[in-house]
């Protein structure tokens, strides 16, 4: 079983995640946090919409990015922080059905990196198909809380 360096992680990344003003803009949930696991649910609405009519990708990228990132912080300690420092992604089929889910991992917890991954799926009729595929590294920043 691995290491749990903070026994109140689920309740230290909810607070965090509730103080994202980005996530609460496109109407983001996160209903899924377990050690080294979080899940961010995002209804398919107009305002997020690009062009054609599908989520745009840069919504995409931020659930993404936050739902490997919280992953990435289920994992340090009380009192650490965790920052993205790069990411690379993957669209690899359009952002568009009733909902979008980004399940974020963590592949590899270090010290001072993370590396973590996600992939982004629209569900259209209970449907889950895969949209996007994101690689990340975070950085923990010890003895730097969030504001």
């Amino acid at each position: 079983m691995p290491h749990i360096a903070n026994p109140d992680f689920a309740e230290h990344v909810a607070t965090s995640f509730d103080r994202q003003n980005a996530m609460h803009l496109i109407r983001a949930e996160m209903p899924v946090v377990e050690h080294g696991r979080t899940e961010i649910h995002v209804p398919h609405w107009d305002g997020i919409e690009q062009q054609h009519g599908f989520v745009h990708g840069g919504v995409v990228g931020m659930i993404a990015d936050s739902a490997a990132g919280y992953a990435a912080m289920t994992m340090v300690p009380a009192g650490a922080s965790v920052l993205t420092v790069e990411y690379k992604m993957n669209l690899v089929a359009p952002a568009d059905g009733e909902k979008l889910i980004a399940r974020g991992g963590v592949v590899r917890p270090g010290r001072t990196l993370i590396v973590t991954k996600a992939e982004v799926f629209a569900v259209r009729d209970g449907k889950e198909i895969l949209c996007a595929i994101m690689q990340q590294t975070i950085m923990v920043m010890h003895g730097k809380a969030e504001k």
